[in-house]
């Protein structure tokens, strides 16, 4: 089904600020008119005119959405759930006069706003660049002054203005809606507006040409009607697209933030109470509750967050193949688990292939193929074509590759395809004996042709008589209804026997079995014709004998059948969402080796309710016939059904689809409000390319993944050794300022997650932060964390003996300190990532990170920093014992880890 914007019947290129003309009128006046609206001439503007114009219409540029500035972006970061639960810590923090307490949460916010609003920004500039590989010049003809010879000269499309004449050859892109002038032979593609494969006509005859689209073949001239925010291409895009739908990113990191939230506006009183009641104490507790809901708070995600995405991003964007443009996105990338894509370009090319050419009963001839190339070769040369139509071209191909003769016999005359007919036609001179009465005497006249064609039969003179056949191919139904006989096999053009009106239906329902196996027919017929001292018309092509039929396919991307196994092996299921007829789109599904089921087209999504469409979304593959409503709905759909959603568009026709997908996708040659509108911005329409983006974003996740079941774990058994021993205790377990460096070391280890190797099952299924998966890890391993405390609280009373006195606190203190940094060390070398972490060499940035870890908490007690802190040196009665309490609580660690890795998939936090 093909969609067209809407074109505005008065508005014109400029409206409101002194526009001459509008498209309505464009279209509907001739050229001189229009040329004398918009002040111009075929000669073009002058530049003194140009300039004059460009300052009151504006640059010609698309009025998209502008970058946000680096500031805007820091701001916006603010907004992070866990980004606002520090700034909350720290005003807490500030309020208590805890300053050391605050300007740590302030750096800490600092430093993850400026990594993720300079990733953005990064990934902004890295887009633009992209940008500058499409081809922003346009040819214009242009005159230095009044009475000079215009010069036709390379312009930068933003410098376009109204009134601007523009030349076009095929390949250029459409820079600004043009009113046409002057054609040649033009086609152009308006995938990008209207979602429609096949090439459009163009003729002088009023024809706009639209900004968007581009030239597949011919040339012409154009006069510029509008430009920037004024073309149809503007005009399209929805103006109140609504809010965007949380995508799986926002949801995980919401429902992990709030928990949390939840459990320090628990604990944080509970402290508070508890320590009034059993130990008689007041307000002097306030800054160790606040320091123990600070313990329990990541206060590092923010920062491992965004160093963990942009890392990905980089190293996408390193090799020019992907940009993401929006950091979360990354991670939504890697949870997608269904994939939309169109057909035409992405599983396909923009070329049709020759298929098989069959007689009227089905049977396979190869001189179907050889009247269909005959045809082809000598409209393309006659009609002075400037390239050949696509589908001429595979007919051309494949009867060369079979050493047909196409080239065999010569033209005469050609009536090609055009607004409104859809056959072609080519009149031909088969050498053969010499035949008196044949019409071509010696010394006879040329036939006489129409004065765009010309005759290659060589000089005037005797020459062999010859048989004259006329050759038609095109549209089924349209070559049908011309022809009165069917070919009987005898292989003398025109011979057959009469075409009845069963046989007549007989042949239609085939052409229609072969456009339902998905090909694209075209009929071929033939007939002998007399030479003729009149031109010949479309009305000679008539009382014509059926040859065959033409089918042609869709050639297949290189490597669309290796990227959709791939995808398939990683847990991707791609769903096509198409314009085309269901068959073409089935077809070419099959051929890549994806089971297409039971096409869905426009007309049943349409009768479906929203419930029922998620059900039918969730088992259909092909979705056929889709307009831009329909993409749009069908995505929708999908994520109701629980699926996080890619969608892979580049025209304004996806634009409802990008919008309404998790992951909305876009080739750096999609319109540009497509990119605008995008997500991830590929560099080719690869899906090659996308299967390892998918692969970054999964392995960005899973460090977010590692880092927040290390740092919960470990937080939550600190949390509950810390109520204890305040219960137990005379005295506070942990002074504010140590749960604070204890921290700040932590975390900053925490950051070497960053350049962790994947796990061997990473890649295999879509990874996804779930907050209930995370949870119960987190509650599982915090008690073994909770126990290892324990068990190291007795060993500090077995140690010291006195630990009610002052030195006895700041042993008590120190020993804390450096089993809880130990057990962390342990904690990040066995659950950093998958099954097979603790086979696995950590990499080195991790052994480091561990390794200075382990030192700190073993020697800042004994440094000078160690008094200062609170902190004296211990015996070494207790290192021994806390030996054999980290050997326990490692095994106790790796036991644990075994049999959650034992366990189904869906038990591991960061997969589904």
């Amino acid at each position: 089904m093909a969609w067209a914007p809407d074109r505005p019947a008065a508005r014109g290129p400029a409206t409101g600020r002194g526009a001459a003309t509008g498209r309505g009128e464009a279209a509907g006046a001739t050229a001189l008119e229009v040329l004398r609206a918009l002040e111009s001439g075929p000669r073009g503007l002058v530049e003194a005119e140009a300039d004059a114009r460009l300052a009151r219409h504006g640059e010609n540029v698309f009025p998209g959405r502008r970058p946000d500035p680096w500031p805007r972006r820091f701001a916006r970061s603010l907004r992070d759930p866990f980004t606002a639960v520090l700034l909350s810590l720290g005003l807490v923090s500030a309020a208590l006069a805890a300053w050391g307490t605050a300007c740590v949460i302030a750096v800490l916010v600092t430093v993850s706003c400026v990594l993720r609003a300079t990733g953005e920004h990064r990934a902004d500039r890295s887009a633009a660049a992209l940008r500058e590989l499409v081809a922003t010049t346009a040819t214009v003809r242009r005159r230095p002054a009044e009475p000079d010879a215009p010069v036709t000269r390379e312009l930068p499309v933003e410098q376009l203005v109204p009134g601007d004449v523009v030349l076009l050859a095929p390949g250029d892109l459409v820079p600004a809606d043009l009113r046409l002038l002057r054609t040649t032979g033009l086609t152009v593609h308006e995938a990008a507006l209207t979602g429609e494969s096949a090439p459009v006509t163009k003729d002088t005859a009023g024809d706009l040409c639209l900004q968007g689209s581009s030239v597949v073949s011919g040339s012409a001239t154009g006069v510029v009607v509008a430009t920037g925010a004024d073309t149809v291409l503007s005009g399209a895009l929805p103006r109140n697209p609504g809010p965007r739908l949380p995508g799986p990113f926002d949801r995980s990191v919401n429902g992990i933030a709030w928990t949390l939230v939840r459990f320090m506006l628990l604990t944080a009183p509970l402290v508070l109470v508890a320590s009034a009641l059993l130990r008689g104490r007041g307000l002097e507790t306030l800054p160790f509750a606040v320091a123990v809901a600070v313990g329990l708070t990541p206060e590092m995600l923010p920062v491992v967050v965004t160093t963990a995405l942009a890392r990905g991003a980089a190293l996408l964007a390193r090799g020019g193949e992907v940009i993401v443009r929006r950091l979360p996105a990354l991670h939504d990338l890697g949870a997608v688990d269904v994939l939309c894509v169109d057909k035409t370009g992405t599983l396909t090319q923009d070329r049709p292939v020759f298929d098989r050419a069959v007689d009227a009963e089905g049977r396979d001839d190869p001189a179907v193929l050889h009247w269909a190339a005959v045809a082809a070769l000598w409209t393309l040369h006659l009609a002075e074509l400037p390239a050949p139509d696509a589908l001429d071209e595979a007919l051309l191909d494949a009867d060369e590759e079979r050493g047909g003769g196409a080239d065999g016999v010569e033209g005469v005359a050609a009536l090609p395809c055009g607004p409104g007919r859809r056959i072609a036609s080519a009149l031909v001179r088969v050498p053969g004996g010499y035949e008196p009465g044949s019409g071509y005497e010696p010394d006879g006249p040329e036939p006489v042709l129409p004065g765009n064609v010309r005759t290659l039969t060589g000089s005037r003179g005797r020459r062999p008589a010859a048989t004259y056949v006329l050759v038609v191919k095109g549209a089924a139904e349209d070559v049908l209804e011309r022809c009165t006989r069917v070919a009987d096999g005898t292989g003398s053009p025109g011979a057959g026997r009469p075409l009845g009106p069963v046989d007549r239906a007989r042949l239609a329902a085939r052409a229609d079995a072969l456009a339902e196996s998905g090909l694209r027919v075209l009929a071929v017929a033939v007939a002998e014709r007399p030479a003729s001292a009149g031109p010949y018309a479309p009305e000679d092509e008539r009382e014509l004998t059926l040859a065959g039929f033409v089918g042609l396919r869709d050639a297949l991307a290189p490597t669309a059948a290796e990227a959709l196994t791939v995808l398939a092996d990683r847990g991707v299921a791609v769903k096509v969402l198409t314009g085309d007829h269901p068959g073409t789109a089935a077809r070419a599904c099959r051929e890549l080796g994806l089971d297409p089921g039971e096409p869905l087209t426009a007309a049943r999504i349409d009768a479906a309710g929203d419930a029922e469409l998620a059900l039918l979304a969730a088992r259909t593959t092909v979705f056929a016939r889709c307009a831009p409503e329909h993409k749009a709905r069908v995505v929708r759909a999908l994520r109701t059904a629980g699926s996080t959603t890619g969608f892979l568009g580049d025209g304004v026709n996806d634009l409802a689809a990008l919008h309404a997908a998790d992951v909305g996708i876009c080739p750096r040659d999609g319109v540009p409000v497509a990119r605008e509108a995008a997500d991830v911005v590929l560099a080719s329409k690869d899906l090659t390319a996308l299967g390892r983006a998918v692969v970054t974003g999964r392995r960005s996740t899973g460090h977010i993944a590692a880092y927040l079941r290390i740092t919960l774990s470990s937080n939550l058994g600190n949390v509950i050794a810390m109520l204890t021993a305040g219960l137990l205790l005379p005295f506070l377990p942990m002074l504010p300022a140590q749960v604070l460096v204890q921290n700040l070391c932590f975390d900053a280890a925490q950051l070497s997650l960053a350049y962790d190797r994947p796990a061997a099952t990473v890649h295999e299924r879509p990874a996804v932060l779930r907050p209930r998966a995370l949870f119960r890890f987190m509650t599982a391993f915090g008690l073994i964390n909770a126990a290892a405390d324990l068990a190291t609280f007795a060993v500090l009373a077995l140690t010291l003996r006195s630990a009610g006195s002052t030195g006895g606190q700041a042993a008590f203190h120190a020993g804390w300190f450096t089993e809880n940094l130990l057990t962390q060390a342990l904690v990040m070398l066995l659950l950093r990532a998958g099954r097979d972490a603790a086979e696995r060499r950590a990499p080195l940035p991790v052994r480091l990170a561990t390794t200075g870890l382990a030192v700190v908490g073993l020697l800042l007690p004994l440094s000078p920093l160690g008094p200062p802190l609170g902190m004296t040196p211990l015996p070494p009665l207790y290192y021994a014992l806390m030996t054999v309490v980290l050997t326990l609580y490692g095994t106790a660690l790796a036991v644990a880890r075994a049999r959650y890795a034992k366990g189904p998939a869906a038990q591991l936090p960061g997969r589904r």
